[in-house]
């Protein structure tokens, strides 16, 4: 390893992790913790790459030197004016190239320790990938298993602060996994970044202890879970939470209260509805939406959408589902979900 770089295995001793890739590229995925300096945003990249096609390699290197000092001497004057003589940061830019090797240049000549990472992004992309072909087979799942509403991901949590290992992939996917599962002003991450979140949250799990995660088909919206985790996944062993209709559908009033507050919004969630479900059904649904009734709507859902679906997805797709560990519960307040939480570690 020369001086000034460093490998994936080594980012635990850096002070700051420094992405100098174009805003679009940060956005799509990036190592945890990383933040954004641009070497060049995302018009000025398109330009220089233009360039280097269309007219000259040369040209584009004369052009992306400019902005790169350019842009560089912005960050220098902002960011790094506070950082003391013994701050540590590494660079990394697409693949360990010309971007992340001017900033690190730069930073070392004004005597920081900087370092440049080794293949850059698309190596540590390489380094994801193939621990997550790996990583699930490491630990012991106990899936979480239930119908629509009964409080899984609340479960979860509780189970979490009370010490276990909880994969939330909800949490990390933000998405709750149905059609009305859209988060209000959240969008999902990407389906790298999810990868990367994912990564990090299976490298800090211990295979001593088990992994508690709720069961879940391939897509959580629009994020595919990657094969070798649901695989693992479908033949662990199984806890379901027997809950009472009644209080799901409490559960669910109070946790998608929200959808209350745009029918239109609401209706077209439902339309997803339309190629499975009568008409009049839908019809119906929708004027529940516009007139604000939950109650009935979440009712129905249960009933004739949700529990026949569980019922035709769980028996066939995880093999612990038949025999698994059953607690039930007539209560999912969140005194009644840390009672449930508790059941699970005491059996």
């Amino acid at each position: 390893m020369t001086k000034g770089s460093a490998t994936v295995a080594q980012l635990p001793e850096f002070d700051e992790i420094i992405d100098v890739r174009s805003p679009a590229e940060f956005a799509d995925d990036h190592l945890p913790g990383a933040v954004s300096m641009p070497v060049l945003d995302n018009e000025q990249r398109a330009q220089v790459g233009t360039m280097y096609k269309q007219v000259s390699p040369f040209d584009a290197r004369r052009l992306g030197g400019a902005l790169v000092a350019q842009n560089l001497a912005n960050h220098l004057l902002t960011h790094f004016q506070d950082k003391p003589r013994h701050w540590r940061p590494l660079i990394y830019c697409w693949r360990g190239g010309q971007r992340s090797g001017a900033f690190t240049t730069w930073l070392r000549m004004i005597g920081w320790d900087a370092c440049q990472l080794v293949g850059g992004y698309k190596q540590y992309r390489r380094e994801v990938v193939s621990a997550l072909e790996t990583l699930p087979q490491a630990f012991e799942f106990q899936v979480v298993s239930g119908p629509t509403g009964s409080a899984k991901t609340r479960v979860l949590e509780a189970l979490e602060r009370k010490g276990a290992q909880v994969l939330d992939l909800e949490g990390l996917a933000a998405h709750k996994g149905s059609v009305l599962g859209a988060l209000p002003g959240t969008a999902q991450p990407s389906q790298k970044f999810f990868e990367t979140l994912l990564y990090q949250q299976l490298s800090r799990f211990t295979p001593e202890q088990p992994v508690f995660v709720e069961a879940e088909s391939r897509k959580i919206g629009r994020i595919h879970l990657p094969g070798a985790l649901i695989e693992r996944m479908r033949e662990s062993e199984c806890v379901m939470i027997d809950a009472s209709r009644e209080a799901r559908i409490e559960f669910l009033l109070r946790d998608y209260a929200y959808l209350g507050d745009d029918a239109e919004d609401l209706k077209f969630k439902l339309g997803c509805l339309r190629r499975i479900l009568p008409n009049e059904t839908l019809d119906r649904w929708n004027d529940y939406a516009d007139a604000h009734d939950l109650p009935r709507l979440f009712t129905e859902l249960i009933d004739q959408h949700y529990d026949p679906l569980y019922r035709r997805s769980q028996n066939s797709n995880y093999q612990g589902y038949a025999n698994a560990r059953r607690i039930e519960s007539s209560d999912l307040s969140e005194g009644g979900i840390d009672a449930v939480a508790a059941a699970i570690l005491k059996q």
